[in-house]
C-alpha cells in the first residue's frame, strides 16, 4: 500500500504532488487551513443565496442562460442539471492517470477557498481519490474554455453517485455502487457547487504536468543516445567543449552539451573522423548540432514549467469568492496560457524526434556511416538489419510533425455565441500525450541502433558510460548484433527501457547525475 500522503492547502500544489497522486496513487488529505477557507467561503455564498438579487452561478442559469433568475426551490435541481447536461463527452475513455490528475487539481482549486463549495464536497473528492475510484471520462467534450467542462462534469457525476466509474480492481461499475461499497455518501449539490466542480483548466494542466515529467526524462535520454551515435560514427566530441557553448549562452544548450560530454568521457572511438579515406572536417548537423536542438527544447520546457507552476498556484473558477465577500465573474478559466505551452512542447518534441531519426538513418547508411555495415546487418543482402526499424521511426516522426500543428490557434464559438473564443487546450494536451509516447519510441530506436553500431566497432574501446548503457540494454534482453530476427519484441523492450528511465539510470553511476 502506498503510504505517501499529499496534503492539499490553500496555497495550491506542486507538480510533484500531481504526479504522485495521478501515477503513484498517493493518498490525499485536506489541511486545516483549507477546511477553514472552504467553510468561510461557503458562508459568503449562503448569505448571497438568501438575498433577492441574482448572483451568477448561485441564483441564475449558466452561460447564455444566465439571464434567468432561479428561485430557492429549483437551485438544487439547477446544480444537478448542470452536471448531468454537461457530462456529454464522447469517444474513448481517457487514461486513469489523467482522470486522477483532473480530480486532484479540481480539489486544489476548491481548497483555495475561492469557489464557495461546502467542505464536505471537497472531502468527497478526497474520499473518491483515496478509494481508487476513477470516473469514466471521454476523449471529446472540452473546448478548453469555461474550463474542461465535459471531463470535469463526468467526474462530478461520480460524486453524485451517477454514471459509470472504474473501481480499484479495474472493473467498470455504476458509480453509486462503487461509492456505497467504499462507504462514501453521494453529494447533494447546493448553490454554486455544480458549477464550481466543472469550471477549470484541470485536465489540460494535469496533462501538461505529466508531459513535463516525461519530457525531462526523454531529453536526458536523447542526450545519451546522441552521444552514443556520435561515438558510433567516430565523430568528434570537441564540439561539446564548454567554452564553445559559453559564447552562445542558452542554458539548455550548455546542459545538453555537458550531458553528452560526460557520456563520451574516456571514449576510444571519438576523434577517428579524420582517419577515413576521405577525412571529415566536421560532423553532420544532426550530430554536431545536437546540443543546440535539444537545448532549445530544454529551454522551452523551462518556460512551460513556469506556466504550469503559476497555474498550480491559481484558483480557477467563475464566479470566484473574494476575501472581502464579493462573488465576481471573471475569465480566469480561459485555457490560453496552458494551451500555448502544450503546443510549444509538441513542436519541440517533434523536432527532437526529427533530429534523432536523422542520426539513426546516418548509422544505417553505409555511404555515411564511416565503415559500418549497411543497415547494421550481419550479412547485408541476406540480412536487412535495422532497415525497417528506421521506417517505423520515420513513420512516428512524420506523425509527430502532424501533431505539432498547434491546436490553440483554432477557436470555435459555443453557447449561442456567449463563449465565442475558446483555447482548445484539452485538444493540445491530448495530442501532446501522443507525441510524447512517439518520442519515447523514436529515442528507443536510436538507442537500439547506436548500441549495436558501437558493438560493431571492433578493436575500439567505447566510453565507460557507453559500455554501461550497452550492458544494461543487453541485460534487459534487448539483443545486439547478429543475423536477422523478429525485431518488434526488441523494439518494444527498448521502448519500455527508455520510458522507465533505465537508460539514464544505467549511465549515471559513471557520469554522475545528468540534468
Amino acid at each position: 500500500m502506498n503510504m505517501h500522503t499529499v496534503v492539499v492547502g490553500t496555497a495550491g500544489t506542486t507538480a510533484e504532488d500531481v504526479v504522485a497522486v495521478a501515477r503513484g496513487n498517493a493518498r490525499v488529505e485536506l489541511s486545516g487551513d483549507a477546511l477553514a477557507a472552504l467553510a468561510a467561503a461557503r458562508e459568503i455564498v449562503d448569505a448571497l443565496a438568501a438575498k433577492p438579487e441574482p448572483v451568477y452561478g448561485v441564483s441564475t442559469g449558466f452561460g447564455a442562460l444566465a439571464s434567468r433568475h432561479i428561485g430557492h426551490d429549483l437551485r438544487g435541481r439547477l446544480q444537478r442539471n448542470i452536471v448531468r447536461s454537461h457530462a456529454a463527452g464522447m469517444g474513448p475513455r481517457v487514461e486513469r492517470e489523467v482522470v486522477r490528475a483532473l480530480m486532484f487539481l479540481r480539489l486544489k482549486t476548491l481548497a483555495s477557498g475561492h469557489t464557495g463549495v461546502r467542505p464536505e464536497v471537497a472531502q468527497t473528492i478526497v474520499d473518491v481519490l483515496n478509494a481508487g475510484i476513477t470516473p469514466v471520462v471521454h476523449e471529446y467534450g472540452s473546448l478548453g474554455c469555461s474550463g474542461d467542462l465535459a471531463p470535469l462534469s463526468h467526474c462530478a457525476l461520480t460524486l453524485m453517485g451517477e454514471g459509470d466509474a472504474e473501481g480499484p480492481d479495474g472493473t467498470l461499475r455504476p458509480a453509486g455502487e462503487l461509492l456505497e461499497a467504499h462507504g462514501i455518501v453521494p453529494v447533494e449539490l447546493r448553490e454554486k457547487e455544480g458549477l464550481a466542480l466543472l469550471n477549470g483548466t484541470d485536465g489540460m494542466l494535469g496533462m501538461l504536468v505529466m508531459a513535463l515529467a516525461d519530457l525531462q526524462r526523454l531529453y536526458t535520454s536523447a542526450d545519451i543516445t546522441a552521444a552514443l551515435t556520435l561515438e558510433a560514427l567516430l565523430g568528434t566530441d570537441k564540439v561539446l567543449a564548454p567554452e564553445l557553448h559559453a559564447i552562445r549562452p542558452h542554458p539548455g544548450q550548455g546542459v545538453s552539451a555537458d550531458n553528452m560530454a560526460r557520456v563520451l568521457a574516456g571514449s576510444g572511438l571519438t576523434g577517428h573522423f579524420q582517419e577515413d579515406a576521405a577525412p571529415r572536417v566536421q560532423d553532420a548537423y544532426s550530430v554536431r548540432c545536437a546540443p543546440q536542438v535539444a537545448g532549445a527544447g530544454r529551454d522551452t520546457l523551462a518556460y512551460a514549467r513556469i506556466v504550469a507552476d503559476r497555474e498550480l498556484a491559481s484558483a480557477v473558477d467563475n464566479p470566484v469568492v473574494l476575501p472581502d465577500g464579493r462573488v465576481e465573474s471573471n475569465g480566469n478559466f480561459h485555457g490560453a496560457p496552458v494551451a500555448y505551452v502544450l503546443d510549444f512542447l509538441a513542436i519541440v518534441a517533434a523536432d527532437l524526434g526529427s533530429i534523432a531519426e536523422r542520426r539513426t538513418d546516418r548509422l544505417l547508411d553505409k555511404n555515411r556511416s564511416h565503415g559500418l555495415p549497411a543497415f547494421l546487418a550481419d550479412d547485408p543482402g541476406v540480412d536487412s538489419g535495422l532497415m525497417i526499424a528506421q521506417y517505423t521511426q520515420a513513420a512516428l516522426v512524420s506523425e509527430m510533425k502532424r501533431l505539432a500543428v498547434p491546436a490553440s490557434v483554432d477557436s470555435i464559438p459555443s453557447s449561442a455565441m456567449q463563449e465565442d473564443h475558446v483555447s482548445m487546450g484539452w485538444s493540445a494536451a491530448r495530442k501532446l500525450r501522443t507525441a510524447v509516447a512517439h518520442l519515447t519510441r523514436v529515442v528507443a530506436v536510436e538507442m537500439y541502433a547506436a548500441t549495436r553500431a558501437i558493438e560493431l566497432r571492433t578493436g575500439l574501446v567505447p566510453a565507460p558510460a557507453s559500455r554501461a548503457a550497452i550492458e544494461a540494454v543487453r541485460a534487459a534482453g534487448i539483443e545486439g548484433p547478429g543475423p536477422d530476427r523478429f525485431l518488434a519484441p526488441d523494439l518494444a523492450a527498448a521502448d519500455a527501457f527508455v520510458h522507465e528511465g533505465r537508460l539514464v539510470a544505467a549511465v549515471e553511476p559513471v557520469t554522475g547525475p545528468l540534468a
